[in-house]
């Protein structure tokens, strides 16, 4: 058995079992290509966050309190992962922090998105006079999507409070456990490649993810019952590049390390597999939000006329307003 494993570790290029290379090395291994590739995502990255800040004066110029605040926050989603990438490419061994920064914002942003979509409404306040007493669907993803047999609950300030809730716990147990996780790391308690039973991160990983679903879900009643009232404020396509950004964001790259964790992304040094995952995604990632911010800019970039309260609608089945819906300006 010894004399096994001593035939396949010098088989094993020395760097496939190392931890991930410091920056200077990955600047070392650059050739003409790399340097090229390296360069254009990192120009990439700039562009995304420039065009962001550029959109943040417009909004905050231009659209009142406290939509400009909520509108802020949910499209710098894509800048912040695409910024955090670009320093996970450069810098291999802070990938977990880089990730952890963009997934703590991330979890605001689901919150965010149920709050843009009732201030859309006119609040709070507006949100529950219009809809009060009206019955909203709950048979939505990610978790009752299949259970058609569920009731119809009324709208209430009980029911937009729980709604809320549901969402912000997301936000608030997300930074509370990548926080733990980080002091964990730290310690050497903490180990995505440890998929043992006794290991810390098979424990907090899965029961983050019931909080995403959780979190997910009364977005999910919020869009599916109200899509119709917004759609001439282009409440889906938004909506849409919301959900994008979750699945690049959160399924891509869980695919992609649970694959180097299993060998199919093969080492190649100075990267071990998981390195080499890890970097793929970083590098998949750039490309894909800077693509998203150019949409949002399209999308966000508007002057919108707002919904006057005695409007008359069906959200709840998601039908169209009775009344014509207001006309939407271009900047």
């Amino acid at each position: 058995m010894d004399n096994l494993e001593e035939i396949i570790n010098s088989t094993i290029h020395p760097a496939c079992l190392q931890e991930p290379p410091l920056a200077i090395d990955v600047i070392k291994e650059l050739d003409v290509f790399g340097i090229c590739l390296y360069s254009m995502l990192t120009l990439m990255s700039c562009l995304s966050l420039l065009l962001y800040l550029d959109m943040c004066v417009y909004i905050y110029r231009n659209i009142s309190y406290p939509k400009k605040t909520t509108i802020i926050w949910v499209t710098g989603a894509a800048p912040c992962i695409a910024t955090m990438s670009c320093f996970g490419m450069w810098i291999p061994r802070a990938v977990m922090f880089t990730d952890m920064t963009s997934n703590c914002y991330f979890a605001v942003v689901v919150y965010k998105v149920l709050m843009l979509m009732v201030e859309e409404l006119g609040g709070s306040s507006g949100f529950v006079k219009r809809f009060s007493g009206q019955p909203f669907r709950i048979n939505t993803g990610p978790c009752c999507c299949c259970c058609l047999c569920l009731p119809r609950v009324p709208m209430s300030r009980r029911m937009l409070f729980l709604l809320k809730l549901g969402a912000l716990q997301y936000a608030i147990f997300k930074t509370i456990l990548s926080i733990l996780s980080i002091i964990l790391w730290t310690n050497g308690n903490f180990d995505l490649t440890d998929l043992e039973i006794t290991g810390t991160a098979i424990w907090i990983n899965p029961f983050i993810g019931v909080l995403t679903i959780v979190s997910l879900w009364p977005v999910g009643i919020t869009f599916m019952n109200t899509k119709g009232l917004m759609r001439h404020l282009k409440i889906v396509p938004k909506y849409a590049m919301y959900q994008l950004v979750l699945v690049l964001s959160q399924l891509q790259t869980s695919i992609i390390n649970i694959l180097a964790l299993d060998g199919t992304i093969a080492c190649s040094p100075p990267f071990s597999s998981v390195a080499r995952g890890s970097m793929l995604s970083q590098q998949m990632m750039i490309m894909e939000m800077f693509i998203i911010t150019l949409v949002n800019r399209c999308l966000y970039r508007r002057i919108y006329d707002s919904i006057s309260p005695e409007e008359q609608d069906n959200t709840h089945n998601g039908s169209v307003p009775l009344k014509a819906p207001p006309e939407e300006h271009d900047v």
